[in-house]
């Protein structure tokens, strides 16, 4: 009973001092975050901030927005008229987020072109305003859109079938 007591004590002692320690870290780590901006939600493209440096021009010299973070390359497009885009899938980069941003229409057509007969690309998905997904398809997608809002069209290799996954593309949208 002497014995048990003994080493319960100093654990005690112990687990109070952990929990003075533990408490001025959250102290300073809720300095930290208040310090740190908010962060914007990676769904909603319309909160994302408009650098100089991700802000381009088009072919009809309308705004796009390129972003690229991982393997995925992020690009923000007004979606009151047709457009195309030219992109290229290098070793750093497999994967584009196509987001259409203020899509008013009620159907979507799109179409990925490239001068390699071997690349593997396609849709994988398209996400639609109301949230939902569907997918995945070929090089080419005609979709009846529901209602109107910001929609993404996902390219990426297809898991099923063998070819190069890197080369230039273009993508038209109409």
């Amino acid at each position: 009973m002497k014995k048990s007591i003994l080493l319960i004590i100093p654990l005690m002692i112990l687990s109070c001092k952990k929990e003075a320690v533990v408490s001025d870290m959250a102290q300073k780590d809720s300095l930290v975050v208040n310090e740190l901006p908010t962060p914007q939600s990676r769904l909603d493209s319309a909160n994302m901030p408009k650098s100089d440096s991700l802000i381009k021009k088009d072919s009809v010299n309308k705004e796009l927005i390129r972003e690229e973070k991982d393997k995925v390359i992020i690009i923000t497009k007004d979606g009151s008229s047709s457009f195309k885009i030219h992109e290229e899938f290098t070793d750093k980069h497999d994967k584009l987020i196509l987001k259409i941003a203020n899509f008013t229409k009620s159907k979507i057509t799109a179409k990925i072109t490239t001068k390699q007969q071997d690349f593997n690309i396609r849709f994988n998905q398209i996400k639609l305003p109301d949230g939902k997904m569907d997918g995945p398809f070929m090089r080419e997608i005609t979709y009846n859109v529901p209602s109107s809002g910001e929609l993404w069209l996902i390219i990426g290799k297809n898991n099923m079938a063998d070819g190069k996954t890197t080369g230039s593309f273009s993508v038209n949208v109409e």
